[in-house]
């Protein structure tokens, strides 16, 4: 199974549009170099021709350290309001670096709007060494609650 062939009620071309349009983030599971279970939100792009996910984050972020030891991740995106649908999966993970900060300039513009904000200003500092986490489902499952959820009304 692969992210081409999602399983539940959602076609590849219905996950390729809510990964598109939703703008909550991404929560992120992986391993830290000990074997421990993490988890983490993550504003995140989706690139339906690549198949893959893309995220950014502080270079010297914990995440990055746990992703270089363990490349498996498993991820969810869904809404969090009612009725309740989503995508999650699993794949692998890499850590690329992102030194113009191309993703995180995007991700900036999808979840905010724009670039003019102090949050902005302070994620794209020249300081900030940033990079870009790409995820490659390997399976991707979906779920729509709508219709059972209208039921119960």
């Amino acid at each position: 199974m692969n992210a081409s062939d999602p399983t539940g009620p959602w076609s590849r071309d219905r996950v390729d549009d809510f990964l598109a349009d939703a703008t909550v983030p991404i929560r992120l599971s992986c391993r830290t170099p000990t074997d421990d279970l993490w988890m983490l939100s993550l504003w995140y792009e989706w690139d339906a021709e690549a198949t893959e996910l893309r995220c950014a984050t502080a270079a010297d972020a914990d995440v990055v350290r746990f992703l270089r030891a363990h490349d498996d991740v498993a991820f969810e995106i869904s809404t969090n309001d009612p009725p309740y649908r989503g995508v999650r999966g699993r794949g692998t993970a890499t850590v690329e670096p992102d030194a113009e900060k191309t993703v995180l300039r995007r991700l900036i513009v999808r979840y905010l709007g724009g670039t003019d904000s102090e949050l902005a200003e302070r994620l794209l500092s020249p300081e900030r060494d940033e990079v870009m986490i790409r995820i490659r489902p390997e399976r991707v499952h979906t779920w729509d609650y709508a219709a059972r959820m209208r039921s119960s009304e």
